[in-house]
């Protein structure tokens, strides 16, 4: 029963998310021929996460819960949930540098072509660094996903289980449930060295200057 609840507010979430950005359900668009990149603008700043501050689409805030995070801090201890459903502590990543890529939803545009960026864009930065996708879609629809877009050096992790990355980290939106836009990198020992909350949600993150903090913790 709890499940089937989780199932209805992740639903209900999406549903929500797609009809703020009026993105159309995209399936394997591009898998068979290659992804095809569209002109997305590019956030150049960032929001502040955390209670009292928000993102917005089109003007409109859309308020952020939870405690805030910044460069600096350590990653927090909360579950996420893996393609198989056990759960994993995000913290418990540590040992390398990672890019934590954080969207919405994988059923629209830009989340999409974020997610597709972080796997192909990086010239060879997965070699060194460790990628991870997490998105309050079901670890079903994020095994689909990448399977339909054959990508197989991102580890995807959900955040359907109540929002409770979301909350710790205060990148939830409040109303409808899904989670801001944000990339972050993280160092060996689980320190945030960088972190963009793009201000609107229709706009991708700066992966570029994400991928140049990385690579300079990676050859530190």
């Amino acid at each position: 029963m709890i499940a089937h609840h989780h199932r209805i507010t992740v639903a209900a979430g999406v549903a929500a998310l797609l009809a703020i950005t009026g993105c159309e359900y995209l399936g394997g668009m591009g898998a068979e021929k290659g992804f095809m990149y569209k002109d997305l603008p590019v956030a150049n700043g960032s929001a502040t996460a955390g209670d009292g501050h928000s993102v917005t689409f089109k003007g409109s805030p859309l308020a952020l819960e939870g405690p805030g995070i910044k460069v600096g801090d350590q990653l927090r201890d909360v579950k996420v949930a893996k393609g198989d459903l056990t759960l994993v502590n995000i913290a418990d990543t540590k040992g390398t540098v990672r890019i934590i890529s954080v969207v919405p939803s994988l059923d629209t545009t830009v989340c999409e072509q974020q997610t597709h960026y972080l796997s192909e864009k990086n010239n060879g930065l997965d070699k060194n660094v460790e990628f991870i996708t997490v998105s309050v879609d079901t670890p079903f629809a994020q095994g689909r996903f990448a399977k339909e877009a054959k990508i197989k050096n991102i580890t995807f992790l959900s955040d359907f289980r109540g929002g409770d990355f979301g909350k710790a980290y205060g990148l939830l939106v409040k109303d409808p449930h899904f989670l801001a836009r944000a990339v972050l990198v993280v160092d060996k020992d689980n320190v945030i060295k960088y972190l963009q909350i793009t201000p609107e949600l229709a706009q991708m993150p700066d992966m570029d200057a994400a991928f140049k903090a990385a690579r300079s913790l990676a050859a530190g």
